[in-house]
């Protein structure tokens, strides 16, 4: 996989072609998922699959040829398209080095920091190591899979442009 550092750069028209496809897949996720959570079946089940699949995917061409596409490159909306298509990839491999690029982007300011929370409490939730900002929570309990270092999960939450994690929490609960 190529680093951003050894990406090719890309035409103006190539980076509005990217950012154009990479919101399309994801507003497609969106539907696909909305429209299974109001009726759920096996044939949205399977459709949505495929789509997560397909998305990842193209995500993955974009990143071996380009690097991550950060806001630089492809606009903030696009960028956050991204990250969303790779949250729902399956590849842990693929999130793993994803995230050390958005890492990298992260810290150069080519990314905002609430990219890399949710990407690496993805990652950390998946390896069964304790999350860092309480992005993750359990669907079944509504309560955060583990976070490392509880009492300061706020104070973290806030660097990276999270609100409280109790407020998220109650938010959760009152949708659901």
């Amino acid at each position: 996989m190529s680093t951003a550092a050894t990406a090719v750069p890309a035409s103006p028209a190539t980076a509005s072609a990217l950012a154009a496809e990479l919101l399309r897949r994801a507003d497609r996720d969106r539907e696909l998922m909305r429209q299974s959570g109001a009726e759920p079946t096996p044939e949205r089940t399977r459709r949505i699959a495929q789509c997560h699949q397909d998305n990842a995917e193209a995500l993955a061409t974009i990143v071996r040829r380009y690097g991550w596409p950060n806001a630089d490159l492809v606009g903030s909306p696009a960028s956050t398209a991204a990250l969303m298509i790779l949250l729902h990839a399956s590849d842990l491999d693929f999130r793993l080095r994803c995230r050390d690029l958005i890492a990298q982007d992260t810290a150069d300011g080519r990314t905002p920091a609430i990219h890399l929370a949710y990407i690496a409490d993805q990652c950390a939730v998946d390896l069964g190591q304790p999350q860092y900002y309480g992005t993750r929570i359990n669907p079944a309990t509504l309560h955060p899979y583990p976070i490392r270092h509880p009492q300061s999960v706020d104070e973290r939450r806030h660097d990276v442009g999270l609100g409280p994690l109790g407020e998220q929490l109650q938010a959760l609960r009152m949708q659901g």
